[in-house]
């Protein structure tokens, strides 16, 4: 019968301790890869969903108010037709980095999909949030991709009520920004 001596649990724990920080660390990677955008340094939809879900709990729990922008990029399919897709790939990822200079860092930019982005604004009525609205569509119109190639973003706006799902505040602002769309092409 061969006996364990003290010595040897030490480093049998040691190495159990290794193997579950290891562990412990590709789960913390691989659920940041599962709430990331493959293609701009942004949230995804996922993570933004639950991050409004946090915000209409907090409004409805704190009367703490927020708002919620939807982005849509103006015309990527002639910048794709015109200067190829890597380009259109460019565009958005030019125009992720832009949003996200110019919200707060308490702000939560993500790319819903394609050529559609969310910010989440904590602390902002629906009048701040126009206000906002306006300012990103400035910053983006401003800074053409590559000096030359002409960017463009229509923004839904929607404050975020107290009984809201995610969902029903999305469709408001995607709703939003459709009508703002079309104010646009009428003018």
């Amino acid at each position: 019968m061969t006996t364990v001596d003290d010595a040897d649990l030490e480093r049998e724990n040691a190495a159990l301790r290794a193997y579950v920080a290891e562990l412990e660390e590709k789960v913390e990677r691989l659920e940041r890869l599962a709430d990331s955008d493959t293609l701009t340094p942004l949230a995804n939809r996922r993570f933004f969903l639950r991050a409004v879900e946090r915000a209409v709990a907090q409004l409805a729990r704190h009367g703490t108010p927020a708002a919620l922008l939807f982005i849509d990029l103006d015309r990527l399919k002639h910048i794709n037709d015109a200067h190829g897709h890597g380009v259109g790939d460019e565009a958005l990822i030019h125009t992720a980095w832009l949003l996200k200079e110019k919200v707060r860092s308490s702000d939560l930019v993500a790319r819903l999909g394609g050529d559609e982005f969310g910010v989440l604004l904590e602390y902002a009525d629906a009048a701040a949030a126009a206000e906002k609205a306006a300012a990103l569509t400035e910053a983006v119109r401003s800074r053409p991709l590559h000096g030359r190639i002409s960017i463009g973003i229509s923004v839904g706006v929607t404050a975020l009520g107290p009984t809201d799902t995610p969902e029903a505040a999305l469709a408001r602002a995607d709703e939003a920004m459709y009508r703002a769309k079309r104010k646009l092409r009428s003018s």
